[in-house]
């Protein structure tokens, strides 16, 4: 069972029940020391070090184009197999006639045919549109 939020529970500056230690240095608070720790003995937090940008970041053109392109058109075929799948539950369930099943076919079939010549313009073969989702799997199915 989950128990309820406690008031100020959102609050950074306020102690939660149980809690060992309190610090928020940026708001002025005094660090407090688990008892196991001792009242002589600080740990310090690691602090990242963090460098400064230089004037202008040095970017590849190329690669944002290719990477930007990629993502693009990931999602254009993710919605063009969504829109093949749906044609053909329609098909199958005979809610289109014979004109509209050819027109879906054509259009279909053009735009696997643009999508071909866009991932050829930007170098990039099918499988690079299969993002891998981790443990979801892949994005798109394997064809």
């Amino acid at each position: 069972m989950v128990d309820p939020p406690q008031p100020g529970a959102d609050r950074l500056d306020t102690p939660q029940p149980g809690a060992d230690t309190v610090d928020t240095p940026h708001l002025g608070a005094d660090r407090v020391d688990p008892p196991h720790l001792g009242a002589d003995r600080v740990e310090e937090p690691d602090v990242p070090t963090v460098r400064p940008l230089g004037p202008r970041v040095d970017v590849d053109r190329d690669g944002i184009e290719r990477g930007l392109g990629g993502l693009v058109l990931t999602i254009i075929e993710l919605l063009r197999q969504l829109m093949e799948r749906q044609a053909l539950r329609r098909i199958d369930q005979g809610d289109l006639t014979e004109e509209q099943i050819e027109r879906v076919g054509a259009t279909l079939m053009a735009l696997e045919e643009q999508m071909t010549e866009l991932r050829e313009h930007f170098g990039l073969s099918p499988e690079d549109l299969n993002l891998d989702l981790g443990p979801l799997g892949p994005l798109l199915p394997r064809q």
